[in-house]
Formats: structure tokens, sequence, C-alpha cells
């Protein structure tokens, strides 16, 4: 580790000489990515600086403790090393996790999207569920939500729904939710009083950037398509709504939630290229590790991963086996601590791995 920690403190300063060399801050497209460099390594080497600081208290004490002879020196040095070596275990302990290669994605903004399972109605009306569950989530944390696509019964529930969320650390907090969500309770229209299963599907994408998808115009076939409502009705006389269909993938997008056929294009656009994202990136992670899709922060959407069991008010992650008996207040947003749960999983696992 300490090699390692060196390295990244040489390269580091070798960093910030390069950026006072005149040649390099004319060139702006150098500049900023050293720039951008230097910035991903700072925390490491600003904790690495206070690790060797507190190595360095240790080695002179220890120093004291072996060549002086003043009682009051030696007592002095004896009690202040106790709670150095203490610093330096939790100075250990958080370096360690600092070294994690971190996902470049987790900055980035989020496409989400939420479509209706097995259990008809009820299920459509538990993606409701889901969907006021993560806008409820957005607001907690500053994030900002913009609807790409949407489907919904005439009950207020989900079929399909696609959304925008954007913040800081936005796929960092809400790339777990990817998978199968199962609830259990006793619908409206359920007299005898028996409970029902359900489910819906989540999947987080992170939001691709124009320059990480190549989205060949000739690779695209473009529909346009009056835009339907409930029950079939027209809600739209012109042909505003859009198809896009990927040619080599196969993927589709539709968007019809607004009346400009261009601002229907534009969100299309969005979702298509950051589902692209989202393929390609699984398919060169797969060929880097067998085991990319663990369950945890896998974006594997064959597996169930958490339940809603609303008799006992209780919600279970299934892949930390983590249970809160605080349904009604995780439905209306507060998902913290199961998402901090979630991330300190991940990571105990990385540093095993590593």
């Amino acid at each position: 580790m300490l090699d390692k920690l060196k390295t990244i403190k040489e390269r580091y300063d070798a960093i910030s000489k390069e950026l006072s060399n005149p040649e390099v801050i004319g060139n702006q497209d150098r500049f900023r990515s050293l720039a951008q460099e230097q910035a991903s390594i700072a925390e490491i080497v600003e904790a690495y600086d206070r690790y060797a600081m507190i190595l360095d208290h240790i080695a002179q004490n220890r120093e004291i403790m072996e060549t002086e002879t003043d009682d009051e020196f030696l007592a002095l040095a004896k009690e202040e090393l106790a709670p150095l070596e203490k610093e330096k275990e939790e100075m250990e302990a958080e370096l360690k996790v600092l070294l994690i290669p971190k996902d470049k994605n987790d900055e980035k903004n989020v496409i989400l999207e939420i479509r209706a399972g097995t259990g008809g109605d009820e299920a459509a009306l538990f993606g409701g569920d889901l969907l006021r569950m993560y806008l409820r989530y957005a607001e907690r944390h500053g994030f900002t939500v913009e609807t790409l696509s949407s489907n919904v019964t005439e009950l207020g529930g989900v079929k399909e729904m696609v959304v925008s969320i954007a913040g800081k650390g936005a796929y960092a907090r809400l790339k777990y939710e990817s998978g199968v969500h199962r609830v259990q309770r006793v619908p409206d229209t359920e007299s005898s009083g028996r409970i029902h299963t359900s489910a819906a599907t989540v999947a987080v994408l992170p939001e691709a950037e124009e320059v990480e998808v190549d989205l060949n115009p000739n690779d695209l076939r473009v529909d346009v398509f009056r835009s339907g409502g409930h029950g079939g009705q027209s809600v739209n006389t012109t042909d505003s709504a859009v198809r896009i269909t990927h040619l080599p993938s196969g993927l589709v997008v539709t968007c019809q939630d607004e009346k400009s056929q261009i601002k229907n294009k534009a969100k299309a656009m969005k979702v298509l290229a950051s589902r692209l994202y989202d393929l390609y990136k699984d398919a060169a992670d797969s060929e880097l590790s067998e085991n990319r899709r663990s369950q945890v922060g896998s974006g594997d959407r064959s597996e169930r991963i958490r339940t809603y069991n609303f008799p006992q008010g209780r919600v279970t992650d299934h892949r930390i086996g983590m249970t809160l008996y605080k349904l009604e207040a995780f439905l209306d947003g507060d998902m913290d601590e199961m998402i901090d749960a979630l991330i300190l999983d991940e990571r105990q696992r990385k540093l095993q791995e590593a």
C-alpha cells in the first residue's frame, strides 16, 4: 500500500509541475486533462500526507523513549504514542478505502426506468409508488428530475416511466436500485383481504455524454406518429411522437410526452445514448471480470433485490439481508440507511478482492 501511495504522490507532484509550465497552460485540452487527473487523486494525497506526518511523530516519540533519560520526557512521549498509534490505524483504514478503484460513473446523472412486472393493475400501482419514492429521494438530496417518457394508467399506476435525475453523485447513490422490486400487500380491490404479490423492474443507467457514445445517423431509424392517451384516444393531432430504433443493437426508444417532435426526439436520443452506453459498459466489464454482475450494484435486472411487505410494515434488501421496519418512511424517500449499507457492503467486498 505504501508503495502505491508513494507512486500516487509522485504523480501528483509531477502534475503540479506540469500545470505551471507555460506550454501546458497554453494548451487548454492538456491543461484541463491534467487538472482533472490531479483532482481525482488529491484526496488520496492529502490523506497520505497526514498519514506520513503521523508516522513521523510516532518515530520521534519512539526515539525519545529509546534515548531519553529524563522521566518527564519519557512519560510525555509514552502518553502521546498511544493516540498516535490509534490514529495511524484509522488512517490506514481510510487510505485502503480511498485506494479502492472508483466507479467513473459515480458523479454522473441518472436515467431511471421503471416498468410494471407481474401483477396487472396492482403491479402498475406499485410502479407508481416506486416512482414517487425516487422523486421524494431526489428532492431530499437536491437532485432535479425530468420526465423523458411515460405510460401511466387511469388509476395513477405506472406501466413504464423513464426519468432523468440530475445532481452530484446521483449515480453513486441510485445505482443499487437496479433489479426486480417485489411488493406484498392487500389491494384495495381485494374484498377477502388476501395478500397479493406483484413486482416492478427498475433500471438505473449512467447518463451518457455525447463524447462517450457515437450515434451514427446511418444506424438509426426514426419513425414519427401521433401520440395516444388512455384508452387509445388521441392527445395530439400532429405526428409529434418519436420512435428511434438503433439498428445494430435492436434497441428501441419511444417518446411522446412533449407536443414538439423536436423535443421528443431529443429526449429519445438521450435515453438511447444511455442505454447504449450501459450495453457497451456491461460487455466491456464482463470481459474484465466474471464477477461483474454480483448482486450489489451490478445492474442485473433479472434478480429480485428487495421486498416491500405492507402487512408487516417492512422493507427487506435480499442482497445484504437488511430489513427496516419503516416502510412508510422508506416509500417517502427515506432510503439513505439502506443505500449507505449497500455502499459499505460493496466497499468491504472490494477491499477483500484487493
